[in-house]
């Protein structure tokens, strides 16, 4: 008799944490969706404001180095939002944005020798 209680329990138990992973895999997969959606967006701002050589420039840097090509696109999409850049934005000018960018996040590095 208390196995019959003690398999009810496990099995509440099982069905408690299978609801819950279930849960846990709808809301994952809302989240994905959502940035999926929201990232399809981006993208067609993106081929509405760059030129086709600007975009595959921009392409090419998000294989070497995709954050700084993600902050480019976030300046590109702030600054024509904000009417400081006017579309299409060429090459040239996401050349200039690209080097204003890199520059910012460089760190400077020195090496000191102390000598005895």
């Amino acid at each position: 008799m208390s196995y019959d209680i003690e398999d009810r329990e496990l099995e509440e138990i099982r069905r408690r944490k299978l609801l819950e992973l279930q849960k846990q895999l709808e809301e994952e997969q809302k989240r994905r969706e959502l940035e999926a959606r929201m990232e399809a967006e981006r993208q067609a701002i993106l081929r509405r404001i760059l030129t086709s050589r600007a975009r595959e420039r921009l392409a090419n840097l998000k294989i070497a180095r995709p954050e700084l090509a993600r902050a480019a696109e976030d300046a590109i999409i702030q600054l024509v939002q904000a009417g400081r850049l006017v579309p299409p934005v060429d090459d040239d000018q996401l050349v200039e944005i690209l080097m204003e960018l890199d520059s910012a996040s460089r760190k400077d590095f020195r090496i000191r020798f102390k000598r005895k």
